[in-house]
């Protein structure tokens, strides 16, 4: 006599073992890397305030290993608070400017009883951008 228990463990075993066939954490697919198929973020961000008008410069490199792309120019990005804004407010950075290559240099009028919060980033050919500059603060009480 056949046990009723036979084909219930062999449906259990089934189940188990087909539902335990994942390879781990899924995520979605990356594009494949080409190292150095980047461009490099400018660095050495300086302003130079002279009364009421800054200047910005900045550097860029290129490197053949780790960021081979030639930047086409620069966008500049401006936060503004007031000094009576509370501090660790949030603020929001708006592209003020694009810098065409090869000039490493902005200049803007300033006003009193602002804060200026200044970062940049290299672009390139089909929307290829570098990350972040280190971001500068500019007090002009």
């Amino acid at each position: 006599m056949k046990s009723i228990w036979h084909p219930f463990l062999l449906i259990l075993c089934f189940t188990l073992i087909f539902s335990f066939q994942g390879c781990g954490k899924k995520a979605p697919p990356l594009p494949p890397e080409d190292k150095g198929n980047i461009i490099a973020a400018p660095f050495d961000f300086k302003s130079d305030n002279s009364k009421n008008r800054l200047i910005l410069t900045w550097k860029h490199e290129i490197d053949a290993e780790t960021a081979k792309i030639p930047p086409q120019g620069f966008e500049i990005f401006l936060a503004q608070k007031t000094f009576e804004d509370c501090e660790g407010c949030p603020f929001e950075f708006k592209k003020i400017a694009t810098i065409p290559m090869p000039k490493m240099q902005f200049s803007i009028d300033i006003e009193k009883g602002f804060k200026y919060y200044f970062r940049i980033r290299a672009i390139g050919e089909d929307g290829v951008v570098s990350e972040y500059s280190k971001s500068i603060l500019i007090e002009n009480k």
